[in-house]
């Protein structure tokens, strides 16, 4: 089994790494899945990615028809609509692949195109995407991890991933038990991302006050409380130091000093919906998921008062 073609969807934060990573190593076989106006902006204005103008190939989902892998890269809210997408270009080889944060993106794709042709798989990056421009720092990047929900081991699938990404720069590796790589990326997200997002700080913080730090680690408890229920127990967070820049600011800060939605939906909410169902209590992730939800009002400007 080869992997040939390749198409994204999601040019972003995730997505610039791996138009980084595999543009240049796969040529005409790598595109960008996009049409209408966004189509017109990214074959016209490429994408700078750590300084350096990218340049890659655009198309429609129906041009892209019959890729053999599709890798999705767009915000949480966006995955209804590249569900359409993927449903456009899929053929009965093609793999998908999310590269979304949290626990349920596969199990939405799955039902909208089919749990066969889904890989599960997380990310480890640290990236920013402001405007036009993405940076990352490749040397630090941990980057994909990737396997089969199912079986432990590495199918021909998986194999062939492998062999792709050895071809560009990203860094890609099989992981025998992707539920617990992503539960544990799951956790992590929550307890690094959310707090910092709140008090509007680099991840720093987490090293540097121990009120940030108490924060994040209540959260932790409260993940691994559910992930646990969920037949999928995991271990600590390691609180190492990540080797990331202190001013560094992950995707729900970054959204909301961008004044976009957030995807605190997709972390505490289907957390607590998972909680839910396992009779759990979760006060303090509902409390994070409520100031972040009061934090998109003040940006959208719900609280600016006259006299």
């Amino acid at each position: 089994m080869e992997i040939r073609t390749v198409a994204l969807i999601g040019a972003g934060a995730i997505g610039g790494y791996f138009i980084w990573g595999l543009a240049g190593a796969l040529g005409d076989d790598f595109c960008v899945v996009a049409d209408g106006a966004r189509k017109e902006r990214l074959t016209r204005d490429g994408l700078v990615i750590n300084g350096e103008k990218a340049v890659f190939p655009v198309k429609t989902p129906e041009e892209a028809r019959g890729a053999d892998l599709v890798l999705v890269a767009t915000k949480y809210a966006g995955l209804p609509s590249a569900c359409g997408e993927v449903q456009k270009i899929l053929t009965d080889q093609t793999i998908v692949m999310s590269l979304l944060n949290g626990v349920d993106s596969e199990e939405i794709l799955g039902d909208a195109i089919g749990k066969e042709h889904v890989v599960n798989a997380y990310m480890i990056i640290s990236s920013e995407h402001r405007g036009n421009e993405v940076t990352f720092n490749p040397a630090v990047t941990t980057g994909l991890f990737f396997g089969e929900r199912d079986t432990k081991e590495k199918t021909k699938r998986c194999q062939a991933l492998e062999d792709l990404f050895a071809r560009g720069q990203c860094r890609a590796q099989f992981v025998p038990d992707i539920l617990s790589g992503q539960w544990q990326k799951f956790c992590r997200n929550i307890c690094y991302n959310l707090p910092q997002a709140i008090l509007s700080v680099g991840i720093g913080a987490y090293e540097d006050s121990a009120h940030v730090m108490a924060i994040s680690e209540d959260l932790e408890k409260e993940v691994r409380t559910v992930a646990k229920a969920c037949g999928c127990p995991i271990p600590p967070v390691r609180r190492s130091n990540m080797g990331y820049r202190k001013n560094a600011r992950y995707s729900t800060l970054q959204d909301l000093d961008a004044k976009r939605p957030t995807e605190v939906d997709m972390f505490c909410g289907v957390l607590m919906k998972k909680a839910e169902e396992h009779g759990i209590e979760v006060p303090v992730t509902r409390t994070v998921y409520h100031l972040i939800k009061a934090l998109e009002e003040k940006n959208e400007g719900k609280f600016e008062y006259t006299d």
